[in-house]
């Protein structure tokens, strides 16, 4: 299964963040939540610092572009195979470094990706 990192990880039941989360897990895939506020979300701690991940295989990112700069290396540093830019997140900026990165980025819903099998 694909380890998951999802930042702009919300305790908040309503938004797309915990809805991925959920729908993750439901799939078998082991996830990390990296927020801007301490929580808990689905039995799992929402982690406010950047810790060094192993095996992370894609990040989906869940916060505005004005907020994606701060993450950039941390996000390079745990070379995922992927990063999704989920509606709301898109950023050229920062996906032209991924590609030279040799670290794809996509454009698409991680839920959609789920439900339709394109995960």
């Amino acid at each position: 299964m694909k380890r998951t990192l999802i930042i702009g990880a919300s305790s908040n039941p309503s938004r797309y963040a915990y809805l991925a989360a959920q729908k993750l897990k439901s799939y078998g895939h082991p996830i990390i939540l990296v927020g801007r506020r301490k929580g808990i979300a689905l039995g799992e701690e929402i982690h406010l610092d950047k810790a060094d991940w192993k095996d992370v295989d894609t990040v989906t990112l869940y916060i505005n572009p004005s907020h994606q700069p701060e993450y950039y290396d941390y996000i390079i540093s745990l070379n995922p195979k992927r990063v999704i830019f989920n509606p709301g997140t898109e950023n050229s900026d920062f996906r032209n470094i991924l590609l030279n990165k040799n670290i794809i980025p996509i454009e698409a819903c991680t839920l959609v990706m789920l439900s339709i099998g394109q995960y």
